[in-house]
């Protein structure tokens, strides 16, 4: 009895002492496991947000019979705790557009969904220019704003599709420095109001680049509208996005689009488009107003 005793004692503290070296292995190494879940978590939670993109993107294309491309620009961050840990969407994305666009079958038409501030404008010439080059229909899909390069690029296609409040922005060129940027058309003003004796070699300098540029601009915009609309439209055209008559952020409406470019803007968008666009949050700023709601099933 009392070995039996001793042997049951032995057993027990055995087992305490098991148990209290897994709760030091466990604390000793938690840090550990904080580090690669911090690290792990972001890249799942980066991977089922590109998987549901995708599936969006195909589902839109078979209803569509289309190749879809997406063109957003935003400063989006997976983040963990609050902490940004990964800006994983920059204009820099024009140059795989460019790839997206000269993939594509020639029979197989093109849809660009563009949400985007603006950007590159040489980034944006040569994203137009592929998209007016290629043979099968093109169309440009604006959720929300797709602003100067944006517009641009909206220019090569055979159809614009906008939401009813989307907007669209002028095409004229800014230029600048360390000091700021211009606009190309402002520079111009300024030089006509005064004397070549009052103005330095730096405005005289922007004067000059103002003027290419302007004519840069206009050239291509007349290239890529002239296969659509006839002479005096594509001038008007040229004059209203062009020419400097508003600021460079001025938002052109849906319904000013359709005045300005007549058919080929539609103004009704596809539902997969919005399913898809809610899939790109801009999450980088600590607070957020908070919006949800449930839409209405239709009866």
């Amino acid at each position: 009895m009392f070995a039996k005793h001793i042997r049951f004692l032995d057993v027990h503290d055995l087992l305490q002492v098991v148990v209290m070296l897994s709760l030091d292995a466990i604390f000793n190494n938690i840090w550990i496991l904080f580090i690669i879940f911090t690290f792990v978590y972001p890249q799942l939670q980066k991977s089922a947000l590109l998987r549901s993109r995708r599936l969006e993107l195909e589902k839109l294309g078979k209803k569509r019979g289309s190749n879809v491309i997406t063109l957003i620009h935003r400063q989006e961050t997976i983040s963990f705790l609050g902490v940004p840990i990964s800006r994983y969407i920059d204009i820099d994305d024009s140059e795989e557009v460019l790839r997206a666009i000269r993939l594509t079958p020639d029979d197989t038409p093109i849809d660009i969904i563009i949400h985007t501030p603006g950007g590159i404008a040489l980034a944006a010439t040569q994203i137009a220019l592929a998209l007016e080059a290629h043979p099968a229909r093109k169309t440009v899909i604006i959720p929300h704003y797709a602003m100067s390069g944006g517009t641009l690029i909206a220019l090569a296609a055979d159809e614009i599709m906008m939401d009813p409040h989307a907007v669209m922005g002028p095409v004229d060129p800014q230029l600048g420095d360390q000091q700021g940027m211009y606009a190309a058309s402002s520079i111009l003003k300024v030089v006509e109001t005064k004397k070549t004796d009052e103005l330095d070699d730096r405005t005289l300098y922007l004067a000059e680049e103002s003027r290419k540029a302007i004519a840069q601009i206009e050239k291509l915009v007349r290239k890529l509208v002239s296969d659509i609309h006839d002479g005096d439209r594509t001038e008007e055209i040229v004059r209203e996005l062009v020419s400097g008559k508003y600021t460079h952020d001025f938002p052109v409406t849906a319904e000013e689009a359709c005045e300005l470019l007549g058919e080929c803007v539609n103004r009704e968008l596809p539902r997969e488009v919005y399913s898809l666009m809610s899939l790109y949050k801009m999450e980088n700023r600590p607070r957020r107003p908070s919006v949800e709601f449930v839409p209405l099933s239709s009866r």
